[in-house]
Protein backbone atom coordinates (compact mmCIF):
# COMPACT_ATOMS: atom_id res chain seq x y z
CA UNK A 1 0.00 0.00 0.00
CA UNK A 2 2.97 2.34 0.28
CA UNK A 3 2.54 3.37 -3.36
CA UNK A 4 -1.11 4.27 -2.86
CA UNK A 5 -1.07 8.03 -2.44
CA UNK A 6 -4.04 10.33 -2.92
CA UNK A 7 -5.10 13.93 -2.59
CA UNK A 8 -8.56 14.79 -1.40
CA UNK A 9 -10.96 16.59 0.85
CA UNK A 10 -12.93 15.71 3.96
CA UNK A 11 -16.70 15.28 4.16
CA UNK A 12 -18.62 14.82 7.37
CA UNK A 13 -21.10 12.02 6.84
CA UNK A 14 -22.77 12.76 10.16
CA UNK A 15 -22.12 11.67 13.67
CA UNK A 16 -25.31 9.80 14.46
CA UNK A 17 -25.08 6.69 16.58
CA UNK A 18 -23.66 3.91 14.41
CA UNK A 19 -26.34 1.51 13.15
CA UNK A 20 -24.36 -1.49 14.48
CA UNK A 21 -21.33 -2.33 16.60
CA UNK A 22 -18.63 -4.99 16.69
CA UNK A 23 -18.73 -5.12 20.49
CA UNK A 24 -20.39 -8.30 21.78
CA UNK A 25 -23.02 -8.01 24.50
CA UNK A 26 -24.48 -4.73 23.24
CA UNK A 27 -27.91 -4.07 21.69
CA UNK A 28 -26.34 -3.73 18.21
CA UNK A 29 -23.69 -6.47 18.40
CA UNK A 30 -22.98 -8.91 15.51
CA UNK A 31 -25.41 -11.54 16.83
CA UNK A 32 -28.26 -9.02 16.33
CA UNK A 33 -27.26 -7.51 12.95
CA UNK A 34 -29.82 -9.56 11.00
CA UNK A 35 -32.63 -7.99 13.03
CA UNK A 36 -31.45 -4.36 13.02
CA UNK A 37 -32.21 -3.69 9.36
CA UNK A 38 -34.28 -5.77 6.89
CA UNK A 39 -31.46 -5.41 4.33
CA UNK A 40 -29.12 -7.24 6.73
CA UNK A 41 -31.34 -10.33 7.19
CA UNK A 42 -28.64 -12.58 5.68
CA UNK A 43 -26.47 -11.81 8.70
CA UNK A 44 -28.77 -13.96 10.86
CA UNK A 45 -29.12 -16.82 8.34
CA UNK A 46 -25.73 -17.24 6.69
CA UNK A 47 -22.58 -19.10 7.53
CA UNK A 48 -19.30 -17.22 7.87
CA UNK A 49 -21.07 -13.87 7.74
CA UNK A 50 -19.12 -10.83 8.81
CA UNK A 51 -17.65 -10.53 11.34
CA UNK A 52 -15.69 -13.76 11.04
CA UNK A 53 -13.40 -15.30 13.64
CA UNK A 54 -10.52 -16.60 11.52
CA UNK A 55 -9.18 -19.53 13.48
CA UNK A 56 -7.09 -22.52 12.47
CA UNK A 57 -9.48 -24.74 10.52
CA UNK A 58 -11.89 -21.96 9.43
CA UNK A 59 -9.60 -20.15 7.00
CA UNK A 60 -7.97 -21.91 4.09
CA UNK A 61 -5.11 -20.62 1.97
CA UNK A 62 -5.68 -21.42 -1.69
CA UNK A 63 -2.47 -22.02 -3.64
CA UNK A 64 -4.54 -21.74 -6.85
CA UNK A 65 -4.95 -17.96 -6.53
CA UNK A 66 -1.32 -17.16 -7.22
CA UNK A 67 0.28 -13.88 -6.21
CA UNK A 68 -1.74 -10.68 -6.09
CA UNK A 69 -0.43 -8.03 -8.45
CA UNK A 70 -1.09 -4.51 -7.16
CA UNK A 71 -0.79 -1.38 -9.29
CA UNK A 72 -2.08 1.58 -7.29
CA UNK A 73 -1.55 5.23 -8.19
CA UNK A 74 -2.41 8.67 -6.82
CA UNK A 75 -5.92 9.90 -7.62
CA UNK A 76 -8.34 12.52 -6.23
CA UNK A 77 -10.37 11.24 -3.30
CA UNK A 78 -12.77 12.25 -0.54
CA UNK A 79 -12.62 11.18 3.11
CA UNK A 80 -16.03 10.50 4.65
CA UNK A 81 -16.82 9.82 8.29
CA UNK A 82 -19.79 7.45 8.31
CA UNK A 83 -19.97 7.23 12.11
CA UNK A 84 -18.97 3.56 12.28
CA UNK A 85 -15.89 3.96 10.06
CA UNK A 86 -13.74 6.39 8.10
CA UNK A 87 -13.87 5.91 4.31
CA UNK A 88 -11.66 7.10 1.47
CA UNK A 89 -13.55 7.12 -1.87
CA UNK A 90 -11.44 7.62 -4.98
CA UNK A 91 -12.73 9.73 -7.88
CA UNK A 92 -11.19 8.37 -11.04
CA UNK A 93 -8.61 5.70 -11.70
CA UNK A 94 -6.69 4.92 -8.50
CA UNK A 95 -5.25 1.70 -9.87
CA UNK A 96 -6.11 -1.94 -9.52
CA UNK A 97 -5.18 -5.36 -8.26
CA UNK A 98 -5.04 -8.58 -10.30
CA UNK A 99 -6.17 -11.78 -8.57
CA UNK A 100 -6.12 -15.09 -10.44
CA UNK A 101 -5.95 -13.21 -13.75
CA UNK A 102 -8.94 -10.94 -13.01
CA UNK A 103 -8.48 -7.19 -12.75
CA UNK A 104 -10.27 -5.47 -9.84
CA UNK A 105 -10.30 -1.65 -9.82
CA UNK A 106 -9.73 0.17 -6.53
CA UNK A 107 -12.96 1.83 -5.35
CA UNK A 108 -12.50 2.78 -1.71
CA UNK A 109 -10.98 1.82 1.58
CA UNK A 110 -12.32 2.13 5.09
CA UNK A 111 -11.04 1.63 8.61
CA UNK A 112 -12.90 -0.12 11.45
CA UNK A 113 -12.02 0.25 15.11
CA UNK A 114 -12.03 -2.20 16.74
CA UNK A 115 -11.40 -4.69 13.94
CA UNK A 116 -14.40 -6.23 12.22
CA UNK A 117 -12.87 -9.70 12.16
CA UNK A 118 -11.01 -11.54 14.89
CA UNK A 119 -8.23 -14.10 14.82
CA UNK A 120 -8.59 -16.94 17.30
CA UNK A 121 -11.02 -14.76 19.28
CA UNK A 122 -8.66 -11.76 19.40
CA UNK A 123 -9.68 -8.41 17.92
CA UNK A 124 -7.02 -5.87 16.97
CA UNK A 125 -7.14 -2.10 17.29
CA UNK A 126 -7.87 -1.19 13.66
CA UNK A 127 -8.70 -3.03 10.43
CA UNK A 128 -8.38 -1.56 6.93
CA UNK A 129 -10.55 -2.90 4.10
CA UNK A 130 -9.33 -2.05 0.59
CA UNK A 131 -12.35 -2.56 -1.70
CA UNK A 132 -12.04 -3.39 -5.40
CA UNK A 133 -14.53 -4.27 -8.16
CA UNK A 134 -14.10 -6.21 -11.42
CA UNK A 135 -15.69 -5.27 -14.75
CA UNK A 136 -18.26 -8.01 -14.06
CA UNK A 137 -19.23 -6.49 -10.69
CA UNK A 138 -17.38 -8.98 -8.48
CA UNK A 139 -15.92 -7.54 -5.29
CA UNK A 140 -12.46 -8.26 -3.85
CA UNK A 141 -11.62 -6.93 -0.39
CA UNK A 142 -8.13 -6.97 1.07
CA UNK A 143 -8.06 -6.78 4.89
CA UNK A 144 -5.09 -5.36 6.79
CA UNK A 145 -4.86 -5.38 10.58
CA UNK A 146 -3.16 -2.63 12.56
CA UNK A 147 -1.54 -2.67 15.95
CA UNK A 148 -0.74 0.64 17.58
CA UNK A 149 2.90 1.48 17.03
CA UNK A 150 5.14 3.41 14.68
CA UNK A 151 4.14 5.44 11.63
CA UNK A 152 2.28 3.73 8.79
CA UNK A 153 3.78 4.28 5.30
CA UNK A 154 0.32 4.40 3.66
CA UNK A 155 -1.08 6.98 6.05
CA UNK A 156 2.10 9.06 5.75
CA UNK A 157 1.29 9.62 2.04
CA UNK A 158 -2.12 11.18 2.73
CA UNK A 159 -2.32 14.88 1.80
CA UNK A 160 -5.61 16.39 3.00
CA UNK A 161 -7.14 19.69 1.90
CA UNK A 162 -10.32 21.20 3.27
Amino acid sequence: MASCGWWGSIEDGGHEDPPFTYINGTEKDPSRWGYLNPEWAACSRGNLQSPIDLSPGTALISPLLGKQKMDYKPAPAVIVSRGHDITVKWNGDAGHIVIDGTRFNLLQCHWHSPTEHSFGGTRYEIELHVVHQSAHGHIAVIGILYKYGGPDPFLDKVNVTK
